[in-house]
């Protein structure tokens, strides 16, 4: 486990998601870690759950902090904590921002051009230990400077930062698609004529067992496809339904909608 000290800006879901996953999987204590928030009832929510130091001022954590996380929202003056950060902060401290859609560019002009800046979209499934949260690094930034922490609440994908927000809202949304689609699919099977607890099961149950299928045969979806549809027979007739739904392109449309999202929230309205 590392020793480094880690403090939070902002202390809202994402940041509780990640300081509980962190803890426990046990790459971070919970002295390690400091959180600085506006909402006093966060504050103190976070520290009676986790037992993290909420009580600092800005000016006595800063200096000790290796890894400043920014987790604030686009719209929040970013340019005010950016003089904190400067004012107290050591300058070797990295700066990891989990802020959607705000460039390695204009943070380097918040919290300086020169300190190793790291942009991390976080995926949603914290506590599963499933899912990659895509980075991307500034030149003053390495890998081993933030891999261990990132590693705690999940999977990592290095990007080029041009991609960052496609892998958004693609990648971190993605489990609302599969939400979504598992809900409709159990909704179906109710309709069809299964009891609600049964569907449910079965839909949960296939969507693990499609997964287990495409990552131990190494198969394209297509493949599999091709070898569970016989002609003429029920399977084809179902996906017939589906092709003549709409639903690859609905998927597709909704993918592009969240991507140009997080584009928009880079900038303030």
């Amino acid at each position: 486990m590392t020793k480094r000290r880690i403090h939070f800006i902002g202390g809202g879901q994402m940041a509780e998601a990640i300081i509980r996953a962190c803890i426990a999987k046990g790459t971070l204590s919970a002295e390690q870690i400091s959180v600085s928030d506006i909402n006093e009832a966060r504050l103190q929510l976070l520290n009676t759950k986790y037992g993290v130091n909420t009580e600092g001022r800005q000016e006595q954590v800063l200096p000790r902090a290796e890894l400043i996380v920014v987790a604030v929202r686009p719209q929040d003056d970013l340019a005010a904590l950016g003089h904190l950060v400067q004012q107290f902060a050591s300058p070797s401290a990295a700066i990891v921002s989990i802020v959607a859609g705000v460039t390695i560019e204009k943070l380097g002009s918040y919290f300086g051009a020169e300190r190793p800046i790291i942009r991390v979209i976080p995926n949603t499934l914290t506590d599963t230990g499933y899912g990659y949260s895509g980075v991307a690094l500034n030149a003053f930034a390495a890998r081993d400077q933030v891999e261990d922490f990132l590693l705690g609440f999940g999977k990592v994908q290095y990007l080029e930062e041009s991609l960052i927000d496609i892998f958004t809202g693609f990648g971190v949304a993605g489990p609302n698609y599969i939400y979504y689609f598992i809900e409709s699919l159990a909704d179906a099977g109710v309709l069809a004529g299964l009891p609600r607890e049964q569907a449910w099961k079965v839909a949960l149950e296939n969507m693990l067992g499609a997964v287990a299928m495409l990552q131990q045969t190494g198969m394209h979806p297509r493949q599999l496809l091709d070898i569970n549809n016989s002609p003429g027979g029920v399977g084809i007739h179902g996906l017939y339904e589906l092709n003549n739904s709409d639903f690859a392109a609905g998927l597709q449309r909704s993918v592009l909608a969240a991507v140009k999202r997080t584009t928009e929230l880079g900038v303030k309205e």
